[in-house]
């Protein structure tokens, strides 16, 4: 028998009541449960549940010069009793004031704070002055923040690379530098690590710019103007001998070993074009620094005039000065010097962004680097998508006496030390034994006495 329309609308509304009740109380019993007691509590400053926040006790400065090239590290000790952390913060050319930034300034900022808030830490840092910071500021920052990835590795268990990602290879590619005064001897050092695995190598002629392959006197010296330390470049003969540098090494060394060359800024901008066009029939892996950062508007009519890729940002001081270029693609490699723009954090920022325009990374690995940046580079390295190459990286007997668990080169390879954190230790009393100075020279002149900006 059928329920009539009014009883079938009552019993409708005494189910939906029931209902109703039945989920408030389960909403009440769910609201009582230790997991609703839990999401209720605070989550506590630790980067895991239970654990206590580990803060930042002192920021001080390493600096030692064991080959003569002033290498500094920032080192970060916690509360946690024999926790700490290594950065690099090497500016050789005027490292005693990056060590009065660390230990004057940046360890009284810090002090305190958590060690597990990086990206807070290093944006704070990097506002902290006012003005945006320039190289003194930018090292310093960057061996703080090197330091505190070190730390958090070393809590997690797991080496740098592992927090950044995971690897995307197997290890890092590496470019060598090969050099000689005649195009015949870059050819025999090209050979040289060909036979060592070396599958990318940068080629110079004399020292940068063609500096030291001219046995010509300069006027300027004649004059007696500039300093004694001062070098001389001719522009001319080194914009001829680069052409004939590539033929020589094409001809001897073949097609399959990719070949660099740094012009590091210091011709004029459409000599540099024309060079690279003259060079393009030997395919070169990449021409790096063609301009300087006061010339960054002749990128526009490179990239109508040649298809060689290039590299570009050595001498890049902020992390704001890559986004237009790189947005514009006017280069293929991000040529940065990662303690110049404040460490892992923002080099991960720019790698990130560049793997959107199809821009690969090429970091800056010189000697006036720190072991402990040489890890943190191949870290990023290893991580990253857009891995293009990395310079290489030889470190001495007397420098491994200092640094322990340098990363190691094999067949061309970098690798790391397969270890919490960066893998890299310091020995204090050894660096100790090898004081820094305060002398440097990078002046370059034209016959005339100019200055050459590099």
């Amino acid at each position: 028998m059928k329920k009539s329309e009014t009883e079938f609308s009552s019993s409708r509304r005494e189910t939906m009541k029931k209902l109703a009740l039945g989920s408030t109380a389960g909403l009440f019993g769910l609201l009582g449960s230790p997991i609703a007691n839990a999401q209720k509590k605070p989550i506590p400053n630790g980067y895991k549940a239970g654990m206590p926040v580990v803060k930042i006790k002192s920021v001080k400065a390493i600096a030692t010069a064991p080959e003569g090239i002033n290498l500094i590290v920032v080192k970060v000790e916690t509360t946690e009793p024999g926790l700490y952390g290594l950065g690099c913060a090497t500016f050789n050319q005027r490292a005693v004031a990056v060590v009065t930034a660390i230990n004057s300034y940046l360890n009284d900022f810090c002090v305190g704070k958590d060690v597990d808030n990086i990206e807070d830490m290093w944006n704070s840092a990097y506002v902290s002055s006012y003005w945006r910071n320039g190289p003194v500021l930018n090292n310093a920052l960057s061996g703080l923040d090197e330091a505190l990835w070190d730390i958090k590795g070393k809590r997690a268990n797991m080496p740098v690379y592992q927090l950044l990602g995971g690897k995307s290879r197997f290890a890092v590619d590496c470019y060598e530098h090969a050099s000689g005064n005649t195009p015949e001897a870059v050819a025999e050092s090209v050979q040289k690590y060909m036979a060592q695995g070396f599958r990318h190598i940068r080629i110079q002629q004399g020292g940068y710019g063609g500096t030291g392959a001219l046995a010509q006197k300069p006027d300027f010296k004649a004059a007696g103007f500039g300093y004694e330390g001062d070098t001389y470049m001719n522009e001319r003969a080194y914009l001829k001998s680069v052409p004939k540098m590539f033929e020589m090494v094409r001809k001897v060394c073949g097609d399959d070993v990719e070949l660099l060359h740094d012009v590091h800024e210091r011709v004029q901008p459409m000599d540099a074009i024309n060079m690279i066009k003259a060079v393009e029939d030997y395919h070169p892996y990449f021409i790096e620094d063609p301009f300087s950062p006061e010339n960054m508007e002749w990128f526009k009519q490179l990239r109508m005039s040649s298809s060689v890729p290039i590299a570009m940002g050595e001498l890049f001081n902020n992390i704001n000065e890559f986004k237009m270029p790189m947005v514009n693609q006017w280069f293929d490699y991000i040529r940065v010097h990662v303690s110049q723009i404040g460490g892992i954090t923002p080099a991960m920022k720019i790698a990130r962004l560049g793997e959107w325009f199809n821009i690969k990374t090429a970091f800056h690995g010189p000697g006036d680097v720190s072991p402990v940046g040489h890890s943190a580079h191949a870290h990023i390295d290893l991580a990253v998508w857009n891995f293009g190459i990395q310079e290489a990286v030889h470190f001495s007997d007397k420098l491994k006496t200092i640094f322990t668990g340098c990363p190691t080169m094999n067949n061309g390879y970098m690798s790391v030390n397969e270890v919490p954190g960066l893998g890299v230790d310091v020995n204090e009393k050894e660096a100790a034994k090898y004081p820094i100075g305060t002398k440097s020279n990078w002046q370059v002149r034209k016959s005339d006495g100019t200055i050459i900006r590099p």
